[in-house]
């Protein structure tokens, strides 16, 4: 074979792989499904999300950095771009692989509480904001009321109830969580970051719609969250339950009856693995890891 035929090979080639990257695109973005993934990531929460747009959105990054591994085998080797990232408070558990996450990968918009802990975490939280900040990043600083339109989904805020921005908080910042809710078609999601029985009777006093389908758990199945009537409220299908390794008896047997007595369907990351829910609206499709 002489050397024009073998560049005319290569071309050709190139062109044909070209074109199926392009198709692998296209069928990407016609996608019309939500994916949502509750990640096993130990005793901590994280859930990551691709609207039917292709829109990425991570809420809580577990402790540590075993989160990373995770987000890059969802987005990509080449994807370094994050939508949005919701803080549901800044708690360990939830806010430092967060922190590696944006270590790495550019937001656009990063969502909050806005309260203050006096921590050395919450002191590099701030630090790495104020570099995505640098970087084009819008910060929000949300209460209940507030919508977040993206693409075909709704995100709206339940709590906290009043602006929080500034407002110092003390160890445990459990009741200055960020509750959100997803809406898709007639499906919704519940996001309820480790809220106690205090704050679940206050979103339910605020007379807000919070009925919903999925409910991740909040505090990993502690005792002091999910009552009776906050579960009564909701009325969900299906219960998630992010939870590892841990010594404070998480999820507690008073939950997981609770669960029981109003015939909820329960999944756990540290038995399931990776949860992954994909809906078109109007149906639920599970898939776990193991």
């Amino acid at each position: 074979m002489n050397f024009k035929k073998t560049l005319i090979l290569i071309f050709i080639s190139g062109i044909l792989i070209a074109n199926i990257f392009a198709w692998q695109k296209v069928f990407a973005l016609c996608d019309d499904n939500l994916k949502v993934y509750f990640l096993d990531v130990g005793q901590g929460d994280s859930e990551f999300i691709q609207t039917p747009d292709n829109r990425q959105i991570i809420i809580d990054g577990g402790p540590g950095s075993a989160v990373l591994e995770k987000i890059f085998k969802l987005m990509g080797f080449f994807d370094r771009k994050i939508d949005i990232v919701i803080l549901s408070h800044p708690d360990l558990d939830h806010m430092q692989g967060l922190i590696e996450i944006l270590k790495k990968y550019k937001a656009n918009y990063i969502i909050q509480a806005g309260a203050e802990k006096e921590s050395e975490d919450f002191l590099a939280w701030q630090k790495v904001l104020s570099r995505q900040k640098s970087l084009g990043a819008k910060i929000i600083n949300v209460k209940a009321g507030d919508v977040i339109k993206v693409g075909h989904i709704n995100l709206e805020i339940l709590f906290p109830l009043e602006n929080l921005s500034g407002q110092k908080i003390k160890k445990y910042s459990n009741e200055a969580c960020v509750v959100v809710k997803l809406y898709y078609g007639r499906k919704c999601f519940l996001f309820t970051g480790d809220i106690g029985e205090k704050t679940e009777r206050e979103i339910i006093k605020s007379n807000q719609n919070i009925d919903c389908d999925i409910l991740k758990v909040a505090h990993h199945g502690s005792k002091y969250s999910t009552s009776e009537e906050f579960l009564q409220s909701l009325s969900p299908e299906i219960a998630i339950i992010e939870v590892g390794k841990n010594s404070y008896g998480h999820p507690t047997q008073e939950v997981l009856q609770r669960l029981e007595k109003f015939d909820i369907k329960v999944l756990r990351t540290d038995i399931s693995g990776d949860i992954k829910i994909v809906s078109d609206g109007n149906n639920l499709k599970l898939k776990t890891q193991k």
